[in-house]
């Protein structure tokens, strides 16, 4: 399972836990993790607005003779998800640029069985202030939601925070690249 180049995944982490026999596991967006968790035996649903990029899981699900299933569409629409029949829900670095994050957080919060995990990674907000590429300054929140803005929206669709890892700081990166995030769903 992967959370972005050069930084730690799930090996290392272990946010993920026990998604194997059977349980059922959401991807918003399709970032790579589909095939191994279905190949880990989970019922896996992928949910992207990109068209080939479902062509091109269904393809890499079809070489690895597992089961993916896919719908194209907004990250918000699980609609096809019945409330509480689903028990971990990933998101690989696809929420970034989600206009209504509020929207996908409350469907997120809807369809996860009740103390189910949510694994989010973004870009951190910092990795983005600085000089950018056209020499203007980049202001912290001017490219990214601040953490801050990503705390209060878990906080108000009834998520408690479970482990926070800021990461990727090293020799060429003076500030984190990624930030991950496990949350898990309180009430029903």
């Amino acid at each position: 399972m992967t959370y972005g180049d050069g930084v730690p995944g799930d090996d290392q982490l272990h946010l993920i836990g026990e998604a194997s026999g059977g349980n059922r596991v959401i991807e918003l967006g399709i970032a790579g993790n589909a095939v191994e968790l279905a190949q880990r035996g989970a019922k896996v649903i992928a949910v992207d607005p990109d068209a080939d990029a479902i062509a091109d899981l269904r393809a890499d699900a079809h070489r690895a003779e597992v089961s993916v299933e896919c719908h194209r569409g907004d990250l918000a629409d699980l609609g096809f998800a019945p409330s509480g029949t689903i028990d971990l829900v990933l998101s690989s670095h696809t929420l970034g640029d989600e206009i209504d994050l509020g929207r996908t957080l409350r469907q997120v919060h809807r369809v996860l069985k009740p103390g189910a995990p949510f694994v989010l990674a973004i870009d951190h907000p910092f990795a983005s202030v600085g000089i950018g590429a056209g020499g203007e300054l980049r202001h912290y929140g001017d490219d990214e939601r601040t953490v801050g803005e990503l705390l209060t929206a878990l906080a108000r669709t009834n998520f408690r925070i479970e482990a926070f890892h800021e990461l990727g700081v090293d020799a060429d990166h003076p500030v984190p690249t990624t930030l991950v995030v496990k949350v898990r769903k309180q009430g029903s």
